[in-house]
């Protein structure tokens, strides 16, 4: 492992009485591409199944299949020829129906939606898995799971790690600038994710882990400290942002969930997604939406701030909610995707009067110390706005595509997406809308 802030932590007890523990290589480095060849050794692999996509496999597929040939490891490949690829049953189909079942391992060339395809296909095949990275664009690097759209809904499935991470510099830094925007935007959603983590911590009694809260903390001041030099194409810079990524990915697997590195923000991209699957509407890539979903929650907290909660208001707001009505709102905004949502429900129970009730007393008691964890993890909104504009990210709805006219119903629906206490649940809660 080549990230020296990981060993603080992987293999080792921790307060939250919890070993935390990731057995994956992560190599790092100029022209360390060059070590596939020895990295498939490993696994005796003389022969690979390779994915990627056409941008991926012109950005570097055509070098890792030499770089392989050259050391006579032959290659089976399969590459997809959209440019704008959906994580989908349809793309994992393809990628298990064209595989050779006498490769020894699979690669992947490519970062988001070929990793998130390439960890299903080696799960289901219990083939080793090597990612060879070509942008600093997601934190799925080092995760154990696949953010995938099925059924039309936004869900993250259970894959596998990889067992080697290979970021070469000389390619990551040559990313189309959107690449180093998107990543970026993932990086700055752990600001919302932290604090909604240590909020469920208070509210609903969810496991927390301070270590795993500052190594994202810090992976994430890392790459928002070296934002100016990736828009020069640094070589440093785009290092310490794939680092970063990879951290996230890592605190991912420590924590055991995805809590450390996702909050509201990523709700609002995943609900955008599953629109775009449903009605065809417009839909940007992840990162993007999420540092778009970032600014929009920080602005929500803004103002939460000023509110004081209210009991009498918050258990009337509750009592007069009818799950019905808004279970077929949510099946006019999300269509067929808004039926596994509904059905989360009846395992949730977040609807039900007396866990409300109780949730409410501890907002109450707890209120100050709710507001003290939004100072001390939030920057404001105006601080995002800034460094999003220098990487021309939207900051609106409409710059995007998918329409401000649906922002309030997004906000809403957010709540319904996992079993995870988020902003748009405490607003809930509170019997706020802060819209």
């Amino acid at each position: 492992m080549s990230i020296p802030e990981l060993d603080r932590l992987n293999n080792k007890s921790c307060a939250c009485l919890k070993e935390h523990s990731f057995d994956s290589d992560v190599i790092v480095g100029e022209g360390v591409i060059n070590k596939l060849p020895e990295v498939l050794s490993r696994f005796s692999a003389k022969k690979v199944y390779l994915i990627a996509d056409v941008n991926t496999y012109d950005a570097a597929g055509e070098e890792v299949c030499k770089i392989l040939e050259d050391a006579e490891i032959s290659v089976h490949k399969y590459i997809f020829n959209q440019k704008h690829l959906h994580p989908d049953e349809t793309s994992v189909g393809l990628a298990i129906m064209n595989i050779d079942m006498s490769c020894d391992a699979i690669v992947a060339v490519g970062s988001g939606v070929i990793n998130d395809i390439s960890k299903i296909v080696a799960n289901v095949s219990s083939k080793p898995y090597i990612i060879v990275g070509t942008a600093p664009s997601m934190d799925g690097y080092a995760s154990a799971t696949s953010s995938m759209t099925r059924d039309g809904f936004k869900i993250s499935l259970d894959s596998k790690c990889a067992e080697v991470i290979i970021g070469d510099i000389n390619i990551i830094s040559k990313a189309p600038l959107k690449l180093f925007a998107t990543g970026l935007g993932d990086m700055l959603a752990k600001y919302v994710s932290i604090c909604e983590w240590r909020i469920a911590n208070i509210v609903v009694g969810e496991y927390y882990c301070e270590e795993i809260a500052d190594l994202v903390r810090k992976s994430l001041k890392k790459c928002v400290d070296n934002a100016d030099g990736l828009l020069k194409g640094d070589k440093k810079a785009a290092a310490a942002v794939f680092e970063g990524l990879v951290i996230s990915g890592v605190a991912m697997n420590f924590a055991g969930c995805s809590r450390p590195a996702s909050g509201i923000e990523h709700y609002f991209s995943h609900l955008w997604d599953m629109r775009s699957v449903e009605f065809g509407t417009p839909a940007e890539l992840h990162g993007i939406q999420c540092a778009l979903g970032t600014l929009f929650a920080l602005r929500s907290y803004e103002k939460l701030k000023s509110i004081k909660p209210d009991k009498e208001k918050a258990l009337k707001f509750v009592e007069n909610f009818s799950f019905e009505a808004w279970s077929e709102e949510l099946r006019k905004f999300l269509g067929k995707g808004a039926d596994s949502m509904i059905a989360l429900e009846e395992k949730q129970k977040k609807y039900d009067v007396e866990k409300h009730r109780k949730r409410l007393e501890i907002i109450i008691e707890n209120w100050d110390e709710i507001l003290k964890i939004i100072d001390e993890e939030l920057p404001s909104s105006e601080e995002i706005e800034n460094l999003m504009d220098k990487f021309s990210i939207p900051k609106t709805m409409d710059e995007i595509g998918v329409g401000e006219d649906i922002y309030e119903m997004t906000f809403l629906a957010t709540k319904d997406i996992r079993d995870k206490y988020i902003l748009s649940r405490l607003c809930w809660d509170l019997g706020e809308t802060i819209l």
